[in-house]
């Protein structure tokens, strides 16, 4: 990649009402953690910006990676009274599946994520027209786990694409 600059160059501070939670991220924290969150931040400010896309039509940021950081803002008045309400945020631009692929990484980099949303997100990367192999190499699935998701989750939607050999034949 030629020219190209890491994201994390370019933080920018976006007011926390211009920003909105994607609708597929599977990762979740439990109260305890998020308390330690709101902890750590309030100890050592921010130390990662929040991943977002910039949908420029309406002027708003989509959380990829930092929902957690992102809600913490939204939830501690002393924190966001601290940061004058503005969220440290760096953009990647790229589209949907893209983004879902890269909420799914960061997510499995740090070891967390639920099945049954990790479930949806892979068939909603399916009915995109995503390939088994382009799902395994952009979430890190093996195709063996990806099958066992599949296998797990029931969805008959998630074989349709599949070829199946005969198992036995009639005489």
């Amino acid at each position: 990649m030629k020219n190209f600059t890491s994201p994390v160059y370019n933080v920018i501070g976006v007011p926390v009402e211009k920003v909105r939670a994607n609708d597929y991220n599977p990762n979740r924290v439990a109260p305890p953690e998020m308390k330690l969150l709101e902890l750590s931040i309030w100890e050592d400010g921010f130390t990662q910006p929040v991943v977002c896309y910039h949908d420029k039509e309406n002027d708003e940021y989509i959380v990829v990676d930092g929902f957690h950081r992102y809600t913490i803002m939204k939830t501690s008045e002393r924190i966001y009274a601290r940061e004058k309400g503005k969220l440290p945020v760096v953009v990647i631009n790229k589209e949907l599946g893209e983004r879902m692929a890269s909420t799914i990484r960061h997510n499995r980099a740090r070891g967390s994520h639920n099945i049954d949303l990790m479930s949806n997100i892979v068939a909603e990367l399916l009915e995109m027209g995503k390939s088994d192999s382009w799902i395994c190499k952009n979430i890190g699935m093996s195709a063996d786990e990806l099958l066992r998701l599949k296998q797990v989750t029931g969805l008959a939607s998630l074989f349709r694409n599949e070829e199946y050999s005969q198992s036995w034949e009639i005489e």
